[in-house]
């Protein structure tokens, strides 16, 4: 019996062109820990609804590995988040985040990503949401993918211009204690999705969706 056996998600990848994204395993922490720890952003704002990469190096990497493996214990069809490590030449730059609610009925994915400042402003970041765009919409039936951004946060929102998404409304977030900030959200529908000249190869597919409770498709 192989890991893949006992954790099907394990054995899921998505290869693009440049990259491939594959279901954080334990090997990949790591990798994950020191991309973080390069850089992501600039310390006078963070871009996350949370703000993680506050914490001390020590911490940082306690909480990132703690966080990935709380995820695998609140893998359900009801309700799931799966945090996919995005590799680059074998080398681990980000992670990319596809997480459902009722996927059977709402039929609506969320993304969320972070990427290590070494990566940026080279088009990896839309690469890897673009490819688990077309897992959801092609593999998983979605007919609706959401995701939001700080509202400053231009790098993001120029991704999700790129790929179609249509504004739908603001939130007010205070990530750090007084430090208010507006949050865009977005919205994709599966036939608004502009797609890239290329086409992901799926390996592990069947066995990571019977895990999540989806039927493959024909």
């Amino acid at each position: 019996m192989d890991l893949e056996d006992v954790w099907p998600l394990f054995g899921l990848e998505i290869e693009t062109p440049r990259l491939l994204l594959r279901p954080v395993r334990d090997a990949d922490l790591p990798g994950l820990v020191q991309a973080a720890l390069d850089g992501i952003h600039d310390r006078d704002r963070t871009p996350f609804g949370a703000p993680w990469t506050d914490a001390e190096p020590d911490e940082l990497a306690r909480n990132l590995a703690a966080y990935q493996w709380g995820l695998r214990t609140r893998v359900a069809p009801e309700s799931w988040t799966v945090a996919f490590a995005v590799l680059l030449d074998g080398v681990v730059v980000g992670a990319q985040d596809l997480s459902a609610t009722d996927l059977a009925n709402r039929r609506t994915v969320g993304t969320g990503s972070w990427l290590t400042r070494r990566a940026q402003g080279s088009g990896i970041g839309t690469e890897m949401r673009a490819a688990l765009l077309q897992f959801a919409f092609d593999h998983l039936g979605a007919l609706w993918a959401e995701s939001s951004a700080a509202s400053w946060n231009e790098a993001s929102l120029g991704v999700s211009r790129k790929l179609g998404y249509r504004l739908n409304g603001v939130s007010r977030v205070a990530p750090r204690p007084g430090e208010p900030v507006d949050e865009q959200r977005l919205r994709l529908a599966a036939d608004e999705f502009v797609r890239p000249d290329w086409t992901i190869a799926v390996r592990g597919a069947d066995a990571a969706l019977a895990q999540l409770g989806i039927a493959a498709r024909g």
